[in-house]
């Protein structure tokens, strides 16, 4: 008996539980399911202009329904268009600006001025340098220069030297011009005969080619005439100086014998000099000749010399991707010596260019940008073009239009918070 109540009990507890889940489950929603499957689906009406959209609302079967979006009218893609091609800009309100510095100019056009500044050397003026050397093998008696730095004038001598070729030559012009006095005498008698007078013409001939054969030893014309007054030929010939100037090189020394072509003296006439100076491959373009420039040496102070451009090397030095420049400078005082060290300060006009303080520009190896304020406190990152810079301000070339207004300082910092808001891809 007890067992059997015991199971009605069991029986009864477990269907009391079961209908509870049932009621829980089903109970609540289960009517008005099967309503809504009898009505029609939920509609959600478009949004009206000025009207905020609806927000979720719980459904009957507990989850949230998302109100659906209305189709766009061709307005309203006309404007989303107009939206989607405007800049982004970067917010910083007034506050924010004066806190980090912020400060703005306006694009304009001025003309600029460059400076290039280089430095230079003092160097023999190349035109003005001669090499003394002999046509004659010989044996030097008498060398009057015998050192290397003495100041020598035109026409003076340097040299004496003894060569048997030479005194050869002499004697042997010597001969023919008196045989040719001789032979014009016999033909300017009465009594000559037509052979004389060819012998006499025949005998000039002569005298003047061994007369041209000395001149081409470099014998002058008063040597010439010596040996005519005296009748014999000089032991020694001296040796000029072609030009006034200075020894800067001596290759002969007393008693040693020379040969032809042999070089002996290099004599530099320093009235005028060179100051050659590097400028780089990136200036280059801006460099031509007739240019003028400003040369100061530490060696003068005070003194500013005036130059112009007379050459532009058409070659770049390699190790240095320099090319030469240079400049012609009177010195008849003797002032400016070779190896001096010169500045050289080079003034290029470039004329009306659009320029903008160069804080201004944000220079990322790939690009440069600039930031336009577009006012109440918004700025918009924009890439340009530059070109030259010149005077603390950095040409414009495009991207940019005049009277525009861009950061010119703290723009690092507007930099910064642009990439970190993804204003400005990195």
């Amino acid at each position: 008996m007890n067992k059997k109540n015991s199971m009605a009990l069991m029986v009864v507890l477990f269907l009391f539980i079961g209908g509870a889940i049932f009621v829980t489950l089903f109970g609540k929603g289960g009517g008005e399911g099967r309503k809504d499957s009898r009505e029609p689906a939920v509609q959600v009406a478009p949004e009206q202009p000025g009207q905020a959209a609806p927000s979720g609302h719980q459904g009957h079967g507990g989850g949230v329904i998302q109100p659906q979006a209305a189709p766009p009218s061709p307005e309203g893609s006309g404007n989303g268009a107009i939206s989607q091609e405007e800049p982004q800009t970067i917010e910083i309100p007034e506050g924010g600006q004066r806190f980090i510095g912020v400060k703005t100019t306006a694009a304009s056009v001025k003309p600029l001025n460059r400076v290039i500044r280089t430095v230079g050397r003092v160097e023999y003026d190349e035109r003005r340098i001669a090499t003394v050397n002999t046509k004659i093998e010989g044996w030097i008696e008498n060398l009057r220069v015998n050192y290397t730095g003495r100041y020598v004038k035109k026409g003076e001598t340097l040299a004496e030297i003894y060569s048997p070729e030479l005194v050869a030559s002499q004697q042997e012009y010597l001969n023919i011009a008196k045989w040719s006095g001789q032979g014009r005498a016999s033909a300017g008698a009465e009594d000559s005969s037509s052979i004389n007078r060819m012998l006499a013409q025949d005998a000039e001939a002569m005298r003047r080619a061994a007369r041209q054969r000395l001149r081409f030893f470099d014998i002058t014309e008063a040597q010439i005439r010596k040996m005519e007054e005296t009748g014999s030929p000089l032991r020694s010939v001296a040796v000029f100086s072609p030009v006034s100037g200075y020894v800067v090189q001596k290759s002969a020394l007393q008693g040693m014998k020379v040969q032809p072509g042999e070089k002996l003296f290099d004599v530099v006439d320093t009235s005028t000099v060179w100051v050659v100076s590097d400028i780089y491959e990136h200036e280059l373009a801006l460099v031509t000749t007739g240019q003028k420039a400003e040369i100061t040496l530490d060696s003068l102070p005070g003194k500013v010399f005036v130059a112009t451009i007379e050459y532009v090397s058409p070659v770049l030095a390699g190790e240095t991707r320099t090319a030469k420049i240079r400049f012609s400078l009177a010195n008849q005082g003797g002032e400016l010596k070779p190896q001096m060290f010169a500045k050289v300060a080079l003034q290029v006009d470039l004329g009306p260019r659009l320029v903008v303080p160069e804080d201004a520009l944000i220079d990322t190896g790939a690009r440069q940008l600039v930031y336009v304020d577009k006012g109440d406190g918004y700025f918009e990152p924009r890439e340009v073009r530059v070109g030259v810079k010149a005077e603390g301000m950095t040409e414009i070339l495009s991207g940019l239009q005049a009277g525009e207004k861009v950061a010119s300082a703290a723009t690092f910092l507007i930099d910064s918070e642009a990439r970190l808001k993804g204003v400005v891809k990195q």
